[in-house]
Formats: C-alpha cells, structure tokens, sequence
C-alpha cells in the first residue's frame, strides 16, 4: 500500500490500553471521525530504549495536541497485557508510566500492515492468513488523520531514529491553518506565519515580502 496520504485510514478494532491500565477489547478510530484529528503513531517494541522516550515525549505535549482538537494514539505489536505491565513500571526503571493516550494492542500484526508499517518477512496463505517466519515489530510510523478519516501527513522512521514530537503539532497546526485559511504552507512555516496563497501571483507576492 506504500502511500496513504489522500486516502482513508484503515480502520481496525483491538484491544488497547487506556488512561493508564484500563484495558478495552474493541478500541476504534471510528469513534473519532467527524470529532477529532488523529495523530496514529507506531513503535516498534515495549520494553525497549528508543520507545519509552517517545511514548513519555508525546505525553508531555498531550495537552497541546488536546488544545487543537487532537487525539494521539500509540500501537505496536505487542499484548494489551504487555502495555499494561509496561505501563506500571516508573519512568526511571524504563517504564511508561504517567502515559495516558490509548495503546493498541496489534498482537495480530494486521493493523501494522494495513499501514505498510511491518517490519520482518512474512506471507499470507491460501486462506489469508498471516504467516511469519521470524519476529514482526512495527516501523517508527506516524499519521495524521483528519477529521473525514483521511491520512494527510505520514512519515516512517528506520528502528533507531527517534521521531520530533513538536514536527508532528508543526503539522496539525499546518493542517488546520489551510484547512481554516485556504492557504498553503511554505517551508519551515510554524503556527502564527504567513500562509501562500496556491497561485502564482500568491507565490510571487509571498517570495517579494520573505
């Protein structure tokens, strides 16, 4: 599937765990079409050295994406039992714990699938099943969904490249700029900047004043 941006975000439903140790067995990005923005990103492994930095830096920009009506969401391959343990150990043993957005349980390896996240080499058989013959973790992705459901921004990051938490409120903000002004975004635009107008006059005007 490679691309997403400009297309539905595939839906799925799965166990996750929310507010910090409550588990749920049918958590939906349905429930936040026509409300909210989602920010849906990918890690590859609980218990590891890369993600709990990520995980902690979205929880202390959680309020700032609440502030622009934005949902974040986390996922990875590992058991809704595995999130919550991980989830009551201290930040200073390598735990998670003070982190309240959902965490998706992709035990099945679908969801990371569905969005061309699956790291390892596996196939499908006759009868659609998902086979693997090693271990399957999921690719640092992360997508921004708009309020229709379609993915607008997504980016994939190798295993030991940690992601920029504030990149990610930069493209919400941009998002909703255009979405609110009709204007485009220029390189290195930040929220309170100038928009283009997508024209060639508007782009002229832009440069002559930049």
């Amino acid at each position: 599937m490679g691309v997403l941006v400009g297309k539905k975000a595939p839906l799925f439903k799965a166990p996750a765990v929310v507010n910090g140790g409550e588990v749920v067995q049918d958590f939906s990005l349905e429930q936040f079409i026509g409300k909210n923005y989602v920010v849906l990103f990918f890690y590859p492994k609980d218990f590891t050295f890369v993600c709990p930095s990520e995980l902690h830096a979205f929880q202390a920009k959680l309020a700032e994406f609440e502030q622009r009506g934005t949902k974040v969401v986390a996922c990875s391959t590992d058991t809704e039992e595995t999130h919550w343990g991980w989830l009551q150990m201290d930040k200073a043993a390598g735990g998670i714990k003070g982190v309240t957005y959902p965490i998706v349980a992709d035990t099945n390896k679908t969801i990371a699938d569905a969005y061309d996240v699956l790291l390892g080499e596996y196939d499908y058989t006759p009868e659609g099943e998902l086979i693997a013959t090693n271990t399957m973790i999921a690719y640092r992705g992360l997508f921004l969904i708009d309020k229709n459901g379609v993915v607008r921004h997504q980016v994939v990051n190798d295993l030991p490249l940690g992601r920029n938490v504030d990149e990610a409120i930069r493209m919400v903000d941009a998002l909703q700029f255009n979405e609110e002004h009709g204007e485009v975004c220029p390189a290195n635009w930040t929220k309170g900047a100038d928009g283009m107008k997508a024209s060639h006059e508007g782009v002229a005007e832009y440069l002559a004043t930049h």
